[in-house]
């Protein structure tokens, strides 16, 4: 049985992308040009959709009405029922991936993100994983063509971190990490183990949107600015001047720190933007937990309390434990490689069960 798929809104869709194409190749304007280049970026995939869904509803009521002709002969049948099969499961994936389109968006799915890693439960072997999570994005950024900029980092007594804030740039950033929020667990023998015994460690990620100015309006009444040296372990990066920056926002109690610039105006200007962020995420999340009493249990919840991945490195495994996926390839997993791999596998679970609550099978 065929997905039902609302033709009114196809048709708008479809005539919409038609007229912005017309507009584009008239208009002379640059800043509406590039505003029509970028919703039609956004609209061809769909569109070509659905072009290639009706073709396959028309091929296969061509196909049917071969067969049922009693006057098609046994060669010319045989081969309608071959079309007529191939157009059925052309016409469902072609109506999934529509309905897959206009399943509503996240309005933070183009930004860039803050990143934060916090070493966890195990100590030094903690800070070492750390330090091994911020590697393996920074490598997957570079294979995306995204930037990666250290805000602030802590380092750890043995390496690693103790805790590390970053900037991701680029297009659709979010939309690719944002199932990357929470506990990730990492079992190994760490190098100062003489028995052999494999320790199990964690540290806690959360990607946060970036937030711009109308996002999130700062009243500089409600911000205590600090300032402060800044220090790092074992005397590095230490700065005679009072370069860091604490932000404080009074009316949450959310306090930033960034002091990975010499420049104190640098830092600041930072510190608000992870600062937006912050206020941001907490927005955000409590608008989606008052639309969803059961969002714990949604994949790509972002409740970073919850233990999402295990890094295996005995047995070169990684594990995604809300989608019970096991890929022997941690090697390749912790070179940013095969990262794409589990977020896919995340992504279509979570579009399933969109697709789900709107009612599709």
């Amino acid at each position: 049985m065929s997905l039902q798929l609302p033709q009114d809104r196809l048709d708008g869709i479809v005539a919409r992308h038609a007229a912005a194409t017309d507009e584009i190749n008239r208009s002379a304007e640059a800043t509406r040009t590039v505003e029509l280049a970028k919703e039609l970026s956004e609209l061809e995939p769909v569109v070509t959709a659905i072009a290639a869904w009706r073709r396959a509803l028309s091929t296969l009521a061509e196909a049917e009405a071969l067969i049922e002709d009693p006057f098609t002969d046994t060669e010319f049948r045989d081969l309608a029922y071959e079309e007529r099969d191939a157009a059925r499961i052309e016409i469902e994936e072609r109506a999934r991936e529509i309905l897959i389109a206009l399943l509503p968006k996240d309005a933070a799915d183009e930004r860039g993100v803050i990143l934060e890693i916090r070493a966890g439960t195990g100590g030094d072997e903690a800070s070492l994983f750390a330090g091994d999570l911020l590697r393996m994005y920074q490598r997957h950024a570079a294979q995306k063509g995204w930037s990666v900029d250290i805000m602030s980092e802590s380092e750890g007594t043995m390496g690693g971190f103790k805790e590390v804030i970053a900037e991701i740039s680029g297009k659709g950033v979010y939309a690719r990490l944002k199932f990357e929020s929470g506990v990730h667990r990492v079992q190994r023998v760490p190098d100062t183990e003489t028995s052999g015994r494999i320790h199990t460690s964690a540290a806690t990620v959360a990607m946060l949107p970036l937030a711009g100015d109308v996002d999130i309006v700062l009243n500089d009444s409600e911000i205590r600015i600090d300032t402060m040296r800044a220090g790092g372990a074992g005397g590095q990066h230490v700065n005679k001047t009072e370069s860091a920056v604490r932000l404080t926002h009074l009316p949450t109690g959310i306090a930033v720190v960034v002091q990975d610039e010499r420049s104190q105006h640098k830092n600041k200007a930072r510190a608000y933007d992870l600062l937006r962020a912050r206020l941001y995420d907490m927005e955000r999340s409590r608008v989606d937990a008052e639309r969803s009493a059961d969002r714990r249990a949604q994949v790509g919840s972002g409740d970073r309390s919850e233990r999402i991945r295990t890094y295996n490195f005995p047995q070169g495994r990684v594990t995604d434990h809300r989608i019970n996926l096991t890929l022997y390839k941690l090697d390749e997993m912790m070179q940013g490689m095969v990262l794409d791999e589990i977020i896919d596998a995340l992504t279509a679970e979570h579009q399933a069960k969109l697709l789900a609550a709107e009612g599709v099978a």
